[in-house]
C-alpha cells in the first residue's frame, strides 16, 4: 500500500473546498481518500465535524463575503440557550446580506436580508449575524418565554449586549415575522440572570402576581456578607435558588449548596430550593408557598432580630 501524498500545509488542519484544493494541484484521487471527510458537498475535512461550531466552520469555505451565519445556528455559536428541539436539526442557518442569492447546500437553511438590517461580526473563527440582530431573527423560531430566556442570557451572564442595544435592534425591524414576540419578550428581559432555570423561575413568580424579585441577590447582614441568592425579596427575608441538574450531581455543589442554606438560616432567611418540576407541572403550588412566606415575612412575624438588611 503506498502512502498517501500529504496535503498542502493550508489544507492539513481545517475543511477546504475541493476546487481550491485543485487549484493548489491535489489529485482528484487524493481528495477522495477515505482518510478526509465530506460534511458538505463540496468540502473536504480532516475530521467529522460533530458540534454546531465545528460544522459551520467545515461550512465557512462555502459562503460569500455577503453570507453569515444566522438563527438558532449563530445563537448557538455564542452560547445562547436554545431548546432541545433544535438539536435534532442540524442544519445550519446562512443569511445572505443583499440581493443575492441565498445559499444552496445541503444541510444549510438559506435566508435573505436587505442590506444593512444584518451586521456581520466573527465568533468561533466563522462570521456570524451580530449578536442583536441574531435575537432578533430566533424571533420567527421562538416563543415568547424562549426569547425571554435568550434575551437574558445575552444581556446577563453571556454578556454580549446590553438591554439598551437589544431593545435598538428590535425597533429598528418594526416589519418583520415574529416582531409581536419580540416585543413582548424585551417587556420581560431582565439583565442579571445567571441561568434559564433562574428567567423561568422569576417568569413564573411575577406573571402569577408576585413582585419581581431581586436577581443574584447579596444578603448582608450587620455588614457581613453571607451570601449570592439567584432570587430575593429582601423585605421578607425570602431567598430562591434554582437547582439544575448540576447541583444534585457535583459533590461540590451539593455541599456549597447545603451550606449556603444553613448561613441563611441564621441570620433569619429563608430559603426556598426550585426545581424544574417546581416551574412546571407544580408551578402553582410552588408559587402558593412563596406566597405565603412573603405575606409572613412583610409581616415581620419571623423577624426575631433588630439589625437591618443590606
Amino acid at each position: 500500500m503506498t502512502a498517501r501524498r500529504r496535503l498542502p500545509g493550508a489544507l492539513r488542519d481545517a475543511s477546504f473546498r475541493v476546487r481550491d484544493a485543485l487549484y493548489r494541484g491535489v489529485p482528484r484521487g487524493r481528495l477522495d481518500a477515505k482518510d478526509l471527510v465530506r460534511p458538505f458537498h463540496g468540502i473536504r475535512s480532516p475530521t467529522t465535524p460533530v458540534l454546531v461550531d465545528e460544522r459551520a466552520r467545515a461550512l465557512a469555505p462555502r459562503l460569500r463575503r455577503d453570507q453569515v451565519f444566522s438563527h438558532v445556528t449563530a445563537a448557538a455559536i455564542i452560547g445562547v440557550p436554545l431548546p432541545r428541539r433544535f438539536e435534532r436539526d442540524r442544519r445550519l442557518h446562512v443569511t445572505t446580506i443583499g440581493v443575492d442569492q441565498a445559499i444552496r447546500v445541503r444541510g444549510s437553511v438559506g435566508h435573505r436580508a436587505r442590506a444593512g438590517t444584518v451586521r456581520r461580526t466573527i465568533s468561533r473563527g466563522v462570521p456570524i449575524s451580530d449578536p442583536a440582530d441574531t435575537f432578533v431573527a430566533l424571533g420567527t423560531m421562538l416563543t415568547v418565554d424562549e426569547l425571554v430566556i435568550a434575551g437574558d442570557a445575552l444581556v446577563g451572564w453571556l454578556g454580549w449586549l446590553t438591554l439598551q442595544e437589544l431593545t435598538a435592534a428590535v425597533r429598528r425591524r418594526r416589519r418583520i415575522r415574529g416582531i409581536r414576540k419580540l416585543r413582548a419578550a424585551l417587556a420581560e428581559i431582565r439583565p442579571g440572570s445567571r441561568s434559564p432555570g433562574e428567567t423561568r423561575t422569576r417568569l413564573a413568580l411575577v406573571r402569577r402576581g408576585l413582585p419581581e424579585p431581586a436577581l443574584n441577590h447579596d444578603v448582608i447582614v450587620d455588614g457581613q456578607w453571607i451570601a449570592c441568592v439567584d432570587l430575593a425579596y429582601p423585605e421578607a427575608r425570602v431567598a430562591i435558588e434554582y437547582e439544575s441538574d448540576l447541583h444534585r450531581t457535583d459533590a461540590r455543589s451539593f455541599k456549597k449548596d447545603l451550606t449556603r442554606g444553613e448561613h441563611l438560616k441564621d441570620v433569619d432567611w429563608w430559603l426556598v430550593r426550585v426545581t424544574a418540576d417546581d416551574v412546571g407541572a407544580l408551578i402553582e403550588q410552588f408559587v402558593a408557598r412563596v406566597r405565603r412566606l412573603l405575606s409572613v415575612g412583610t409581616g415581620g412575624r419571623h423577624d426575631t432580630r433588630t439589625a437591618t438588611l443590606g
